[in-house]
């Protein structure tokens, strides 16, 4: 497939190479950053275009001062319009297209950063995988949202799988696209996925994978190579809304989560109740600190962090826990190869290598890596 835009956008900068030459080259790069391992052939995707179902786009006016929308380019802050994404779900693409030309009819203005000025930044997107049902955030720099009547039921009657629709306020001079302001517009302010048998509650600020094909892969490859006994007690790090802890619940005989940003942790507690799961405990604290000052004595953990990786104090903190098995799930193998140096200085060694394609045709790639503690 082509896209029209990819050089000027750079979101997908390997879309015109062939699918399996992209995974060699992950495969390359992880090796690059693990010198002396053996990486394990990179987990692709069987159709990989599309499978974006977290979709973000952005405002702006054109030199006639028509209203569009479109992705920044890579390194900039140059908007390109982009209508029809190659890696973004279908029903989203669709979806921003109307919700433009809906705006453009009532003369919506887009912000403007510098002048502070207008009202339409952002659209958020997030699609569930199992029902089609569509959650949608609207960003706005301005104190209301003209017309926001009118706007919903235009939207509903083209997009009836929209289950919710928030308002988010957000005229702060930073590229954060969310503000913790926000006010639901329609619906009950989430929607809901299925991974396996547990049902998972995702609301706008819900950390959830943006591949929800490849999340099961993922997932079931972090827990398979835990290799999780029915008397082991598992800590989740970096736990989002409690999606690997329920999952590992299955196993284990109690699992803990941990997890900095509170709207998560309460949508894992739901998510675990909802799944009438009772074996697990969710508890929002900073990784670092949570690892200094609890006196539960895990035997395996599992961390997924943000592209920053767990960092030096957690590292240390983890490291002298002394557990059996450690799984490091990362979008950044960069960080990651950083903080698997320090766990390496408390006796943990790097067994086993995964990458999995979780950003089809970028030169992004998710690792998954399992480390034991060397026996004494």
């Amino acid at each position: 497939m082509k896209c029209p835009v990819s050089r000027a956008c750079g979101a997908c900068s390997m879309i015109e190479t062939s699918y399996p030459e992209t995974l060699h080259k992950k495969r390359k790069y992880v090796q690059k950053l693990f010198p002396g391992y053996e990486v394990d052939f990179v987990k692709g995707m069987d159709n990989p275009y599309h499978y974006r179902h977290k979709v973000y786009a952005t405002f702006h006016s054109d030199r006639k001062g028509g209203l569009f929308c479109g992705l920044y380019e890579e390194g900039s802050h140059r908007l390109v319009q982009t209508e029809n994404c190659l890696i973004q779900n279908e029903a989203a693409n669709r979806l921003i297209q109307d919700f433009t030309s809906i705006a453009r009819d009532m003369k919506l203005s887009a912000y403007h950063e510098d002048t502070g000025t207008g009202c339409l930044r952002h659209l958020y997107v997030r699609v569930s995988h199992s029902s089609g049902r569509i959650l949608l955030v609207i960003v706005i720099g301005s104190r209301t949202l003209p017309g926001s009547r009118k706007l919903i039921s235009s939207l509903l009657e083209t997009h009836p799988e929209i289950e919710s629709i928030v308002l988010n306020y957000n005229s702060a001079r930073t590229s954060m696209i969310l503000s913790d302001r926000e006010t639901i517009l329609y619906g009950r302010g989430y929607i809901t996925d299925r991974i396996g048998r547990f049902v998972f509650r995702i609301s706008s600020h819900s950390f959830y994978q943006v591949n929800p094909v490849q999340t099961e892969v993922l997932y079931q490859t972090a827990i398979d190579l835990l290799d999780i006994h029915e008397n082991d007690e598992v800590l989740d790090l970096c736990c989002g809304i409690g999606t690997i802890s329920l999952l590992a619940s299955e196993k284990a005989k109690h699992v803990s989560g941990v997890e900095i940003v509170s709207s998560s942790i309460r949508d894992a507690i739901h998510n675990a109740k909802n799944n009438q799961v009772r074996n697990v405990s969710f508890y929002c604290d900073d990784v670092s600190s949570y690892l200094k000052k609890t006196k539960q004595s895990p035997d395996l953990v599992i961390a997924d962090p943000s592209r920053i990786g767990l960092q030096k104090n957690a590292c240390h903190a983890l490291g002298r826990m002394s557990v059996k098995r450690i799984v490091y799930i990362s979008c950044n193998p960069v960080s990651q190869a950083s903080d698997c140096r320090i766990l390496k200085q408390y006796g943990y060694e790097i067994q086993r290598i995964v990458p999995v394609d979780m950003f089809c045709f970028t030169d992004h790639v998710e690792t998954v890596i399992l480390m034991s503690k060397k026996r004494t």
